[in-house]
Parts: C-alpha cells; structure tokens; sequence
C-alpha cells in the first residue's frame, strides 16, 4: 500500500509545477506549527500556481486524504498539522498585484507577509490594520484564516472587517471569486448551476429564517467583542439585507437596524468605516464567513483588502506599572476611554523572562522595579501639541484611579523597543527551562470589557483550585488575555488537567458570553468546545454549512467541525521515557541537548525577511526553504533524538541535510525569543555524526586551517603566487572542494608573535594606564598580521602595556566542524594559561569577534575547569569593547585624533552582534571629532569562515550578501570607507563588491596625531 501511494505521489509529482516532497525530513519538518500538536503529513507539497492547486485537490479527492493550507505555520491551535498534504504557499503564492489607491486597496497572494505589505504601501499613505506579534512573517493568507486581529484591533478591526474579495478554489477545483454582494446579486449566484451556486443556496436555506436568526444572536459570542473566532461567523452573515429582502417586511426592518447600529457604531467608536464601507457593509460577503475558517472551506489563491490611512506620526506609550495584575486591569475600562491606538498588558511571568534574553535586555530599560503587571497604553496624534494634550488628560485619569505606581512616557525609538518587547512575549515563553511549559488552549479567551475585571477574578479563583499560577500576556483594551497554564505535556496527569482546565475555562467563558477563540483560532485546541460555546443546534449548522462547501472533506479536517480529540496527537508521547542522549558540549543549562532543542516553540521568528533588520535565520532568507529555519533544525533535531531507534541518534543524513546550510552564525541565540542556539546544537551534532561516519578531508582541511597556514607563512612569496595565479589556484581549489569563483586568501610574510616581538623592543613604557593582554588569535597571526600590528601600536601610543604570551590558537575552525575533542583541548589550554593572568585590571582583548568570543561561548561548555573559564570570560572583550570602556573612563579622548573629516560604513560581525554589540565597533569610528560612521543594517555577510569557500555553498553565500551588505557598499561612494571587524567579512565584501573593507582599529590607529 505504501509502495503504491508512493507511486501515485511520483505521479502527482510530474504534474506539478512546484515541488512536492514525500521524504521523512519535510514530513517531520511540517508535522509540527506552534500549538503543541503533531501530525506526520502524507507529504508537503509547495505549488507554483493556482494549476498546482487544482492537481492537489483532484489528488485529496481521489485518493481519500486532505490537504493542509500552511503560510508562516506559526499557529497555536494546530490548525497546520493534519495527516493529508501540508500545502505551503509561503515560497511561491508571494506577489503583491494591484493597489488602488483611490477605493484604498490592495490585492495579494495569501503568502504576502504582513509588514512586508505595509512597507510597500507606505509610500501611498495607507497600511493593513491588523497587527499580530508574528506581523514580521505571518503572512496575509495565514492572518485572513485565523480572522488575526492583534495590538491595533481597538482602532482599525480585525481582518474580517478589512477583507473586501477572495479568489478560492473549491472543492470540486472549481474557481469562485467572493465579494460583496447586493440582493439582487445574490439572487442570480442562486441561480449557478455549480457548486458554488449550492453553497449560495445552503447558506442562505439554512440561515434565513427568523428563529434560526435569532437562535444564533442568542448563543454566540456578544457582538461588542469585536474579536470572536468561535466557529464559522454566520453571526456576521446574518446582519446583511439579503435576509430581509428575500424574506418579509418586519424581517427586513429588523436587520436593517441591527446593521445600521453596527455600522454607526464601528464608524463613531473605532472609525473604522467609510461611507462607502457603511453601504458595503449592509451588502452579503461569504468572506465575512470564509475568514476565520482556517482553511476548512475553500483554498484561498488572492486576497483584497480595504486599507486605511497611516495613523497620525506623533505618538507615545504610557506604561503604567501596577503592584497586581487586579489593579491593571482594573484600568482598562479607563482607560480605554482615551481613543488609546494600543492597550497592551503583561504580567511578571514574561517581564522576568525579559531578563535573560539580550536583546530584550536593551528593550525593557524602561521598566521601573519590579511590576507585578505593566499595561502599555499608546496615544497617537497629528502635531506634539495634541499628544501632550492627549498625555495630560489620560495622566490626569489615571493619577485619580490611585491604582499605578509608575508611569514612565516612552516616545520615539523607545516605542519601538516596547513594542519589540511585548511582540516577543510568546517566544520568550519557552525560555522555561525544563518540561513545564506555558501551555496555549486558554489563551485565547475574549469578554466584553464590562466583564473584565470579574470574569479574570473568576478565572485566577479557578486557577488557584489547580495550583496554577496562569500567565497574563493580554490584548487588554480588547478584552482578550492570552491565559496560559504551566504545563508538562510529557505527563499523563497534566494532559488531564489540559483537559480538565480547558473545559472549565469555556463554561466560565460562556457565562459571560465571551468567546473562546479570539484571535488564534479553534484549531484542534478548542475546536471540540464549540458546540458548548454555540449550542449544539447552530453547531449542526456549521456542520452542514462544510458539507456544502467540502462534501468529501477535502480542506483541513478535524477543524472547527468533527474535531480531533484536544488531548491526543501531542509533539511528546505522554508518559514516555526520556531519552538519555550524551554529549561533549555542555547543555546542563537546558538539561540536556534534548529539551535545548524543545526551547524552540514555534513561533517562527527565525522566518523573519532581511528588511526587517537583525540577522537570523541568514539561509532562510535566501532560499526561503523551512529546513533552513533555526524552527527547523530544533525541530528536526527534536524529532530524531526523540524517535530515533539508532544507538547514535545523530547518525541521520536528514540530520545532515537540514544543518547544511545553518552559517553557525549565533543570531538564534540572542534574536530568537527562546533562545534557542543551534550553532552548538549544530556542533554537537556534527561531532557525532563524524563519529559515525568519519571526518571528510576537506573538514580537516578547513579546521585546522591555522596549522596549514602556519606552514604556508614559512613561504609566503611561494604561497601566495599558488593561490593567486589562476592555474595553480583552480587546482587548490579542486582539490579542496572550493568553489572556483572565490578567490583564496593571501599569507602574511612574518606572524604577529614575530612582529610583536620586534615591535615590543621599541616601546619605551612610562605610567602606563593598565595593561591588557591581546589574543593572538589564528586569523590574524598568519592571515591579517598588519591589523594586529596596528592594534599593538594603536594600544601602545594610548598608553597602554600590550602583552601578547604564547598560547593555542580559539579552536573557532574547529567548533565550526564539530572536530570537538581537539577544540576541548584548545579550550583546556587557553584557559590553563589565561585562568592566572586575566582580571579586572588585566582584561583579555582580541580582534577578531569569532575567535575571542569563544572565550565568553564555548569555552565555558567545553573546558573542564568551568570556574576559569567563567572567570576569564568576565573579564574578556572584544577590542572595540575595551577601547568602548576606556572612551567612557576618559582614558581616550578624541583630541588625541587627527580632526580630518571621513565617512564609514561598518558591518559588523555576526558573533559581534549576537555575543557583544555593534555600538563598540560604532563609538571607536566616531571618536575622531570629524569622522561620521555609519553601521550597515546588514545581517550575516553570508561566509561565516568556510562556509562561503565551498563550492555547493557558494550561491547561496553571494545570495546571503546581497540582501543588504552588497548593495550598501555599491552604493558608498570611493572617498566613503568600509569597514568590517570580521576577516570572512572583509573577504566576502571583496569577493562580492570589489571594495576593500578596513579593521576599525586600522582605521582608528591611522587617525592617531
């Protein structure tokens, strides 16, 4: 049977002008989104066009399975996982077609990404409202099925209110187009003799009679909560005309004012419509259904949105902190009467996680004490004198409700940080360490603001009958809270309690007619309480309602209607034994390999696009390929480690397969809100697989590089004449395995102990301000020698006593090819001999970032003597870093400095950026009075060491360093310097661009008087 399934999927295949994989990677890949589900797909397939779609349907259809629709996959209600095809539309259906500026909308393939969408239309003046914290890679197909609505709900509606047509494929393949529809237009779409006519008929059959009408108004969610996700929205349907002017008089008065009363309301309370908007919106749109169903009814292939105005620029975040979460929400009501943009809450729970994640480190500087709960209330005006009015009256309310303790003002680049901080709430939820983690299926739940305050006292009652401290972290201004549990999914009593609180929480939700599902979906979580939260009546009409669209029940099954069981289908097998894995890199701070990989929840951050800055994932941004995610390598690492019958677990070519392509780049240790590090997990594992395997010649060749170099310098003149020259090179590079398009790079005549020593016997030393000890790291001492000269004399004219010992090289060559028994060695070295010498007054520097970070990285999960490698770390910094500290002491100064005027444009290197920062490198270029230096908003350069020299490698590197880095130096003019921290960086930006990129310290020590 496999066999022959196997065949029909090859058969399938040829059809398709995208790609369709069968393979145990892509399915283990897509069995998992960000809910705590899993379900092994039949295969993934990524279609080219709307053709593909129609293939895929045809194939559901005949043979008996379903079809998936996936974008971002950052679901927390499993709505991506399903045992049919995953069909992902995140690579191809990524086209923006049409704007009309003067309707005010835009047309787009449902794998657009949110943000990308607003940074195309900011140049009109109009943006897409809604905004979730995943708006930097959720994409528009993902946010019209979930109907997302996020911080900006309050102002601009959630995506139903925004979506005005939809291109879909039906069931039968059949293409129908959904859009606003007057009475008299609906009834000719009566008359279709097609399935699309059959789904105009059961509609309106089944929601036309007045009993049923009202039957619905009685038990679905209250209409004020604008964001409710509970089934299909036949609540909504039912407000349009047609069911009065194909019914009787009284009917049609009747809706009319419940239309007209909605629609007064949303313009005078949210302005959210125009007056053409007011007119459509009396008119039937099967998009008001179609959103919100989570693919379940047709397969979306173009979206129209109506947009709005960009809001006004002048704006401010109060951040009121509260000594409970009581307290703050007892502000809501409040404050929500100062047409607030945003209202956004946060407990303790995440604000603590805040403390250990770096980047969010810079993020929560605002933060005053220690706040039980911290309710973000942002203002928006149209000039500074209005927001301050605007300010004063909202300072002037809150001051008298007596219940905050600090409010501090945030404007300007602060805003964003804030913002970045809240939106990384989800993702830092996984830095729970161990298997307890905050649980998504309560965390949905919205109520009437009326009814805040004691449905969350009712809710923290039931709580505490569980033990559970639950998570706040809440769209308050909405009235929605994401409410999680502290869980262990692993364990048999705590799957019953999932149960056991998620059936609690809807009961409590339904006595105060609130919703279930807000903004995440019904999915598998919460798809099985609808009948309890509609009544099993108007759930039956949701039955027949995806009977009519999907008779064969082609479209994600086990959604929304005949739901799978919440408690089955878990990303761990309860009760299971826990893997005993051992590895030579210490993970003690995760306990263990296995649960580092399981930090990663799914969140997808590492999806981000280069426009929206930071680094990770570098790979996924070039081939947009889900493998190449850091979600991806956590995952698939986790899938194998768990299930893997092999005595060596790590011994998986699919293992190898999706680490290939990760640049060990760092980013997913500092950017990723989980942390998760998949630089070491990649490590790890490569050392493991080479115990099985073996280690290839070109791993050596590369690891121990310093070796080799070490060699070469002895001939340099010889040495660099073969890597040159064009015949003698393409033979080196054949033999390594290089590509031939990169050029090799040159040896230095003398090494840096040479010239050190040379040097030292010039310096005349008096009252020195400290010494420092210079790493002599491998890169440099053969490879970039006239950099470490110009460190040496930089150091030594400031007046500072430069030591360099002798002492192994960082071992980073060896990191970056898993070789970790000689790194250990290289770590136990280094540490033995820096352990007595390194202090406060006698710090270790280094210049290049990959090496002397190892120091403050890996070396504390290598070394056997943890404490000296701790010890050293502390006091350990990257050169920029310490002249940084001496500028701030007043040690250094910018009169000892020509007052010559030049501009920079500086990269930074990816470990830089992800172990220290990048203003270190930036304070020491503007230190020169009239030196202006600018820093590239670049992510990684796309070499990372070896990676860019090997031949199957090399597209993608040049495609990594053309996202932003190359085109910023072309466009530097000649006179403009470049500069770059990094020796692969340098490189890559010659390769690339032709420029010659300069150390900041060279450029800081040609700029000495």
């Amino acid at each position: 049977m496999k066999n022959e399934m196997f065949r029909e999927l090859q058969t399938l295949e040829s059809k398709l002008k995208g790609e369709l994989h069968s393979d145990d990677l892509m399915r283990k890949l897509y069995a998992t989104d960000a809910s705590v589900y899993r379900k092994l797909p039949l295969a993934v397939a990524l279609p080219e066009n709307s053709q593909d779609i129609k293939h895929l349907i045809g194939f559901a259809k005949t043979h008996n399975t379903s079809l998936i629709p996936r974008t971002a996959g950052t679901s927390l209600a499993g709505q991506c996982v399903g045992e049919g095809i995953v069909v992902d539309v995140s690579k191809h259906f990524t086209r923006i077609l049409n704007i009309n500026e003067k309707d005010k909308t835009v047309t787009v393939q449902p794998g657009v990404v949110r943000d990308e969408l607003n940074n195309y239309l900011k140049p009109f003046g109009l943006f897409f409202g809604p905004n979730t914290s995943t708006s930097n890679r959720c994409m528009i197909g993902g946010m019209v099925g979930n109907n997302s609505s996020g911080t900006t709900s309050i102002q601009y509606g959630v995506t139903r209110d925004k979506v005005l047509s939809l291109k879909t494929i039906l069931s039968d393949g059949s293409e129908a187009e959904f859009s606003s529809l007057t009475s008299e237009e609906f009834q000719q779409k009566l008359k279709l003799n097609s399935l699309e006519g059959s789904i105009y008929k059961g509609i309106y059959k089944e929601l036309k009679p007045k009993n049923i009408q009202k039957q619905i108004q009685d038990n679905f969610p209250k209409p004020e909560i604008h964001r409710r996700n509970t089934g299909y929205a036949i609540d909504e349907l039912i407000k349009s005309e047609v069911f009065s002017t194909l019914d009787t008089e009284d009917n049609r008065s009747a809706n009319f004012i419940v239309d007209c009363n909605r629609s007064a309301d949303l313009v005078t309370e949210r302005g959210l419509l125009s007056e053409v908007e007011v007119s459509r919106s009396a008119n039937f749109n099967m998009c008001q259904l179609l959103a919100g169903s989570e693919g379940t009814l047709a397969f979306t292939t173009e979206i129209t949105l109506q947009l709005d105005e960009l809001p006004p620029n002048e704006s401010a975040i109060i951040a009121l902190h509260f000594e409970s979460v009581a307290k703050c929400l007892k502000s809501v009501e409040t404050v929500m009467q100062h047409n607030l943009h945003t209202c956004e809450m946060m407990d303790d729970t995440i604000l603590n996680l805040t403390k250990h994640n770096k980047t969010q480190q810079v993020n929560r500087q605002f933060i005053e004490g220690n706040p039980a709960a911290i309710l973000m209330c942002e203002l928006k005006a149209e000039t500074p004198e209005q927001l301050q009015l605007a300010i004063d009256r909202f300072i002037t309310a809150v001051n008298a409700l007596n219940l905050s303790y600090a409010s501090p003002i945030l404007r300007a680049e602060d805003i964003d940080k804030a913002v970045e901080l809240r939106k990384a709430g989800l993702g830092l939820l996984g830095n729970i360490i161990g298997d307890k983690k905050a649980v998504a299926c309560i965390e949905d739940t919205a109520v009437a603001l009326e009814d805040l305050d004691a449905y969350i006292s009712e809710f923290t009652a039931l709580m505490k009958t569980y033990n559970q401290n639950a998570v706040y972290y809440a769209h308050a201004g909405a009235g929605e809270l994401h409410l999680r549990p502290i869980l262990d999914l692993k364990q048999a009593e705590d799957v019953v309690l999932f149960r056991k609180i998620t059936t609690d929480v809807a009961k409590l939700v339904k006595k105060y007619n609130g919703s279930m599902s807000g903004e995440h979906g019904d999915g598998i979580v919460r798809a099985e309480f609808i009948p309890l939260m509609i009544g099993d009546a108007n759930y039956q009409i949701l039955k027949r309602i995806k009977s009519a669209f999907d008779p064969h029940n082609i479209f994600n099954p086990g959604k929304i209607v005949d739901a799978y069981p919440m408690d089955e289908s878990f990303r761990y097998k309860v009760g299971r034994e826990e893997p005993k894995i051992e590895t030579l890199l210490d993970f003690s701070a995760s306990e263990g390999i296995l649960r580092e990989a399981e930090k990663c929840n799914g969140s997808g951050d590492c999806r981000k696009l280069p426009e929206f800055g930071g680094t990770m994932c570098p790979s996924y941004r070039a081939t947009r390929n889900e493998k190449d995610t850091t979600r991806g390598r956590a995952n698939t690492l986790r899938e194998f480690l768990t299930n893997s019958e092999k005595v060596n677990k790590f011994d998986h070519k699919e293992l190898k397969d999706v680490f290939d392509l990760c640049l060990s780049c760092k980013a997913c240790a500092s950017e990723c809100p989980s942390s998760v590090d998949v630089a070491s997990l990649k490590a790890e594992f490569q050392y493991q697989y080479q115990k099985a395997n073996g280690v290839p010649f070109r791993t050596k060749l590369f690891a121990y590089n310093n070796k080799i170099n070490g060699v070469f310098s002895r001939v340099p003149k010889l040495t660099n004449f073969m890597f040159s020259n064009g015949f003698t090179s393409s033979i080196i590079k054949s033999v390594g395995g290089i590509a031939k398009e990169r050029s090799l790079p040159l040896v230095s005549s003398k090494s840096l102990y040479k010239e050190f020593q040379n040097y030292e016997n010039k310096i005349v030393r008096n009252n020195y301000i400290k010494e420092v000890i210079l790493f002599n790291d491998e890169f440099t001492n053969h490879l970039d020698t006239e950099i470490g000269v110009d460190a040496v004399e930089l150091l030594s004219r400031l007046n500072y006593k430069v030591t360099i010992i002798s002492h192994s090289e960082s071992g980073r060559s060896m990191l970056s090819k898993g070789l970790l028994k000689d790194a250990k060695k290289v770590a136990n070295d280094n540490v033995s001999k820096f352990k007595n010498l390194i202090s406060e007054t006698t710090p270790l520097i280094g210049i290049e970032p990959s090496a002397i970070l190892t120091f403050k990285d890996e070396y504390i999960r290598l070394a056997d003597d943890r404490d000296g490698a701790k010890s050293i770390a502390q006091h350990t910094f990257l050169i920029e870093e310490f002249i940084q500290q001496e500028i701030k002491l007043g040690h250094i100064k910018s009169s000892q400095f020509t007052k010559e005027a030049k501009t920079i444009k500086f990269h930074g290197h990816c470990h830089q950026k992800a172990l220290s920062n990048q203003k270190s490198s930036f304070d020491v270029l503007n230190l020169p009075e009239n030196y202006k230096a600018t820093i590239i908003p670049s992510g990684c350069c796309g070499m990372a060491g070896s990676f860019g020299y090997e031949k199957e490698h090399y597209d993608v590197s040049m495609q990594i360093g053309e996202q932003t880095l190359f085109p910023s130096v072309r466009k530097a003019s000649i006179e403009m310097l470049i500069s770059a921290n990094g020796t692969s960086c340098r490189h890559q930006i010659k390769d690339g661009t032709g420029r010659l990129a300069r150390h900041p310290i060279s450029i800081l020590k040609d700029a000495l008087l």
